[in-house]
């Protein structure tokens, strides 16, 4: 993604919001996680499965069998590590949940809890672990059904394994928009109170 696309994900940020005093905010994430400790606790265990077929099979001393499961727990460790990246190894309800606890401190960190009328949207996507999620404040949250946020975020994740996360992007983000401008509209001085910016993690 470049400063065009982002440019253009901003500007469709700054047009939803003109219909609503509701406050968007879109956070891009290259990874929720690196899931490094996956890797590194299967190198470990398979390591310990390592010595018992030499103490089972062969006469070979203690000293020389530790020194073949240190050798194999070095190979393993960096084999896991370069396959595993991604978190290749992780099942994908892992990665949700650590996807959706991202999501959850971003939306503290950007200020959507400080916006007035507590109508702050957060629009989080995880690129590697393809996982899109809307979390409102207390001001939108409760008048807004959960399946209308999935109807926006269906087609973002499309959008985005058919390589269109830009145009994903501004899609979602008129949605949530038409959707705060029915249930929050403008009122007189309303301010934009967080950045239209796109945030990149």
């Amino acid at each position: 993604m470049d400063a065009a696309d982002r440019d253009a994900i901003a500007e469709a940020v700054r047009r939803a919001e003109t219909g609503t005093a509701g406050e968007i905010v879109v956070v891009i994430d290259r990874a929720a996680s690196s899931y490094r400790n996956v890797p590194v606790v299967m190198a470990l265990a398979l390591a310990l499965l390592v010595p018992w077929p030499f103490i089972s099979l062969t006469a070979m001393s203690t000293q020389r069998i530790f020194m073949i499961q240190l050798f194999c727990a070095v190979i393993l460790l960096g084999t896991l590590l370069w396959y595993g990246r991604g978190g290749r190894f992780v099942p994908g309800f892992v990665k949700r949940r650590r996807a959706h606890d991202t999501a959850l401190r971003e939306f503290t960190a950007r200020g959507l809890t400080r916006t007035k009328g507590r109508t702050g949207v957060l629009l989080y996507v995880a690129l590697q672990e393809r996982y899109a999620e809307i979390l409102a404040d207390t001001g939108i949250d409760g008048l807004v059904e959960q399946k209308t946020w999935n109807g926006i975020i269906e087609p973002l994740l499309v959008a985005a394994r058919e390589d269109r996360l830009t145009e994903g992007l501004i899609a979602a983000v008129d949605a949530v928009g038409a959707v705060l401008a029915q249930h929050v509209p403008p009122v007189p001085g309303d301010v934009d109170e967080l950045s239209n910016k796109v945030i990149l993690l």
